[in-house]
């Protein structure tokens, strides 16, 4: 027979159980109606849809040593730090892919841009007309923070390195004009080289960079 005080201490505990059940269903059904309450008053948002631009790509081309630009149809953010390093971003990825005829290793390549303005005249420069004249904000320096990986599995060469560095010079200078030099850092860095030739130490004019295909050369008949 069971004792009478282990009775009384097992519905004791049973009745324990079922109160705190009830607490908890009960707590559980107002989060639930409070939620619904917030979704049905919160307004959803329309979606917003992204306007794409045409913009210039200066892409590479070993086979011939040539820089052509191209243009495709992108959505860019407005910021110009932003959309400086998301051009680059979509144009270094373009020479991971099968078809690219300037191979490099896919992966992220830039690890950010930033833009400081230059000063456009000093005390000692000449006077220049009033025509001539431009705002700080029209001359920029971008540096192009390189990330160490690219950098470490960048083929080597001459003719590879000055094709990489081109091809982001020109794409820069087309789409933010009012860039005119281009410095490299590498993880945050300065770093001599790009893979063993290309200067990565130099400040490089932002200029159009095409560069026409080599002409075929001729054999020498005998």
């Amino acid at each position: 027979m069971i004792p009478r005080y282990q009775r009384i201490l097992f519905w004791s505990l049973f009745a324990g159980i079922f109160l705190m059940s009830a607490f908890l269903l009960r707590g559980c059904q107002q989060a639930h109606k409070r939620l619904a309450a917030l979704n049905d008053a919160t307004p959803i948002a329309a979606p917003t849809a992204t306007s794409t631009e045409d913009v210039t790509l200066y892409l590479a081309n070993d086979t011939d040593a040539s820089v052509t630009p191209t243009t495709e149809s992108l959505a860019l953010p407005q910021a110009p730090t932003l959309r400086a390093r998301t051009l680059l971003d979509h144009l270094l990825s373009a020479y991971s892919l099968p078809t690219s005829k300037h191979p490099l290793q896919s992966g992220l390549a830039v690890d950010d841009v930033f833009l400081l303005n230059e000063p456009t005249n000093t005390p000692d420069s000449p006077s220049t007309s009033s025509s001539e004249t431009t705002s700080p904000q029209a001359k920029q320096l971008a540096i192009v923070n390189l990330r160490g990986s690219f950098v470490d599995n960048h083929p080597s060469g001459i003719q590879v390195e000055a094709l990489t560095l081109q091809s982001i010079i020109g794409t820069l200078h087309a789409a933010l004009p009012e860039i005119t030099s281009i410095r490299f850092l590498v993880d945050g860095q300065p770093h001599d080289t790009l893979a063993g030739h290309a200067d990565l130490l130099r400040t490089y004019p932002a200029v159009d960079t095409t560069v026409h295909p080599a002409p075929p050369t001729e054999t020498p008949q005998l």
